[in-house]
């Protein structure tokens, strides 16, 4: 598959993440994907995405996540990008609180005939949680 079609599966990805229509990530998303970097509650597969995503937008019901760098070369597109929600509905355990967040995050993703197959990422989860009010311990 060439660049141009690895970018547009992506987009496909972020538009089903922005819209809520979490089924568009079966689409886009291989059998064997492995995510090197998941979150504590994600499955495997494209319903680990779509199981994360649901929770995210459960309770931040306007998450959203823009993307503001990309670079694709071969099979690989690499992605900085800025997400953002309302807390509305519980989220790691800590009741809505009705703030909003913005954090950053970065993605590295390869693609194997138009579907993700590996991704490796992070997302500022503690500035999220420090956005929404939650105190650390010390």
């Amino acid at each position: 598959m060439s660049k141009d079609q690895n970018i547009k599966a992506q987009e496909k990805f972020g538009e089903a993440v922005n819209t809520g229509n979490l089924e568009m990530i079966r689409e886009v998303v291989s059998e064997k994907v492995k995510d090197h970097d998941p979150a504590d509650i994600q499955g495997p597969g494209a319903q680990g995405f779509i199981d994360f995503f649901s929770m995210m937008r459960s309770a931040f019901p306007d998450f959203g996540a823009k993307v503001e760098h990309l670079v694709a070369d071969g099979d690989n597109v690499s992605f900085a990008y800025t997400a953002s929600g309302t807390h509305k509905g519980e989220f790691m355990g800590v009741s809505p609180t009705g703030k909003k967040f913005k954090v950053r995050g970065m993605q590295i993703r390869r693609f194997e005939e138009g579907k993700l197959l590996e991704r490796w990422g992070a997302t500022d989860e503690l500035g999220i949680l420090k956005q929404i009010g939650v105190k650390p311990v010390k």
